[in-house]
């Protein structure tokens, strides 16, 4: 990781203003290799699926699991362990993404289960990672999530963590917090925590592995576990010692009525293997939940629950890790724009067998928790997972329509036109559009205790809102319906635009990606090249552009400092193709940043015809929880070559 801004190379210059031309046939073997490598990961029933990683807190939730449930797999133990070992950073911390500064909750979680899985607190790794904890001042300081886990293990009080009772089901809608205030990850997680952690869960812990060398004081001596932010946070602060001080009289028929709209909440969404939410923590909590409440193990709905844990796994010959979800549809829609950039005619088999399967997974008439905000809005939708009916996703949804649309294929028409009036549905006031919710902008309850994260909300972002102006662009003519939408999508886009020209990638890292959001659907529209909007953008990208012609940029660009909006200390296969298709869509197709671009690609591309990127390309919550989405590095730079080649011929 760099410190220094000027560690970070970037171009003062042209870097191409005396290259040759590009080699033509070097520049279609690339693309000819780089598409047989995706084709060859089709599955037979037409998706494509490649593994999303995040940090080392779900695989360690996963081994402390076993502990909480005295379930322990020893083989599949270690195979974690291992993992977990080889992504320790050399100060002995674990961080949120690679080559990022350590995290204390992410550290505590790993060191709690590498000491379950046997590891000796002596051993250097071990004294390394304790070492660091207590540097930061100790377990007391970790998120409110690992203090919770650590609850159950009776590693801290409960005082610790926050007041969170089940009763919070039974409040009104009128009321400041309700469930429907918050994002559906929120929603998914919190609603069988509540269960948790009003019945103090208890961890089974059969080998009694304690972690009280973490601490730097007693944690029954710890006095500061919340730690005061602002006026509003003090505010709840005085509310959550008031739930503390009157639980007591809570009669025992309203705390079973609340548990029991709290069950039957989770229970309606479980999802089959697929699990709650299609997101690992809600899946955990469910899961735990019910056993707590006495389900037995061999209950229908504990039995897919504990399968649809399962199905995260991904077990190698040597170690093994969970992932925090499955992403088939996202990864299919983005697959197949890059396979009809390479070449639509020769790839019509391939894409008619994934867009077969992406209308099997279209939501019609499915219930949803996007109705409580649109009750009269038929759907249309797409879910990211496999399965996810109460929860289809605005990006993907986008992204599938806009697919199926580029695709020509007449057969489509229904699904993309029910697609897009269901994201027209979805517009929020401002006219934007968040990823799952309308106006999901309740911000004061970013300060509720529980929020350390300050990831409770879903509010309108200008990738997501780009992904939509893209897809109502390319179906407006003759539709004339889309068209104040539209407009007013790409008002927000103008007003959202960073002053340097850039936009925030909230979805993917980071202005990079937002800038390519927007110049493609800009794109899409008739506004002319010359327009600000454009000419802004494509400035700063070239100002960004790094000595060796590709881009990079790194997650610390999302820790509000600018020094590192579009840089990164090398560049990367995916945010080079990302920064040359948003250069392309504003016309700088000859431009010689755009010839270095794609002379990058061609170099770094490897035999086989993949590009194998080593770091994190994307957030699910900015400095909280971080991804690295497998395929980026193998589908973008395809598009991004194809989309050069064509431009080019074009021109």
């Amino acid at each position: 990781m760099f410190t220094e801004a000027e560690s970070i190379p970037v171009s003062t210059s042209s870097p191409a203003s005396s290259m040759p031309a590009i080699n033509n046939a070097a520049l279609e073997q690339a693309i000819s290799k780089a598409e047989k490598y995706l084709l060859n990961l089709q599955d037979k029933d037409g998706y494509w699926l490649f593994e999303l990683e995040a940090d080392c807190t779900i695989p360690a939730e996963y081994i402390m699991m076993m502990h909480y449930l005295d379930d322990i797999d020893e083989t599949l133990q270690s195979k974690i362990a291992v993992y977990l070992r080889s992504r320790q950073a050399e100060d002995g911390s674990y961080p949120l993404f690679t080559g990022g500064p350590g995290d204390i909750s992410c550290s505590v979680k790993v060191y709690y289960a590498l000491k379950m899985a046997g590891d000796d607190i002596n051993a250097p790794h071990m004294v390394r990672l304790r070492n660091y904890i207590l540097s930061q001042g100790g377990a007391a300081r970790a998120n409110v999530f690992t203090r919770i886990a650590l609850a159950t293990f009776k590693q801290l009080p409960w005082r610790g963590v926050p007041y969170i009772p089940v009763e919070i089901m039974l409040l009104p809608k009128w009321f400041p917090f309700h469930i429907d205030k918050v994002s559906y990850w929120s929603r998914t997680v919190m609603v069988p925590l509540f269960i948790l952690c009003t019945l103090k869960a208890t961890a089974k812990n059969p080998h009694n592995v304690d972690i009280l060398e973490l601490f730097v004081v007693h944690p029954d001596e710890e006095k500061h576990y919340f730690p005061e932010r602002s006026w509003l946070n003090k505010a709840f602060l005085a509310l959550d010692q008031l739930g503390r001080l009157t639980e007591p009289f809570i009669p025992k028929k309203m705390r079973q009525k609340a548990i029991d709209k709290a069950l039957n909440w989770f229970t309606e969404r479980l999802n089959g293997e697929d699990g709650l939410g299609g997101i690992f923590p809600a899946m955990v909590n469910a899961y735990e939940a019910m056993l707590l409440l006495g389900m037995p193990h061999d209950h229908p709905n504990v039995v897919i629950a504990r399968k649809a844990i399962d199905k995260l796994l991904v077990i190698n010959e040597n170690d093994a890790y969970c992932q925090p979800c499955l992403s088939p549809v996202w990864d299919t829609a983005l697959t197949a724009l890059a396979l009809q950039e390479s070449n639509k005619a020769n790839n019509q088999a391939a894409l008619s067998q994934a867009y077969d399967w992406l209308k099997s997974k279209q939501l019609i008439d499915q219930p949803g928790d996007w109705q409580i905000q649109r009750p009269d809005l038929p759907g249309g939708g797409w879910a990211f997972q496999f399965e996810n009916p109460y929860y289809p996703d605005v990006d993907d949804t986008a992204v599938v329509a806009f697919a199926m649309a580029d695709s020509g294929y007449p057969e489509l028409e229904e699904s993309i036109h029910r697609a897009t009036r269901w994201i027209v549905g979805m517009q929020s006031e401002n006219g934007g559009y968040g990823a799952f919710d309308v106006d999901n902008t309740y911000y004061y309850l970013n300060e509720i205790p529980f929020a350390d994260h300050g990831a409770l909300l879903d509010p309108p972002t200008a990738d997501v809102s780009a992904r939509c102006a893209m897809l109502m662009a390319k179906v407006a003519q003759g539709h004339d319906e889309y068209r104040p939408a539209l407009q007013r999508t790409i008002d927000y886009l103008r007003a959202e635009q960073e002053e340097d020209g850039s936009w925030f990638g909230r979805w993917g890292t980071n202005y990079i990606y937002g800038t390519w959001s927007s110049l493609l659907a800009l794109e899409q529209t008739d506004l002319p090249k010359s327009d600000p909007m454009y000419r802004k953008a494509a400035a700063w990208l070239k100002s960004v552009q790094r000595e060796d012609g590709g881009w990079g940029e790194d997650n610390l660009s999302y820790h509000d400092d600018k020094k590192y909006r579009g840089r990164y200390h090398f560049s990367t296969a995916f945010q080079t193709a990302w920064a040359l298709l948003a250069l392309i869509a504003a016309g700088e197709t000859h431009s010689p940043e755009v010839k270095a671009g794609v002379e990058f690609l061609l170099k770094t591309q490897l035999n086989d015809g993949r590009w194998d990127d080593p770091c994190f390309t994307a957030p699910g919550f900015p400095k909280v929880f971080y991804l690295k989405y497998h395929g980026y590095d193998k589908i973008f730079p395809l598009w991004a070559l194809a989309r050069y080649r064509n431009a080019i011929q074009a021109s």
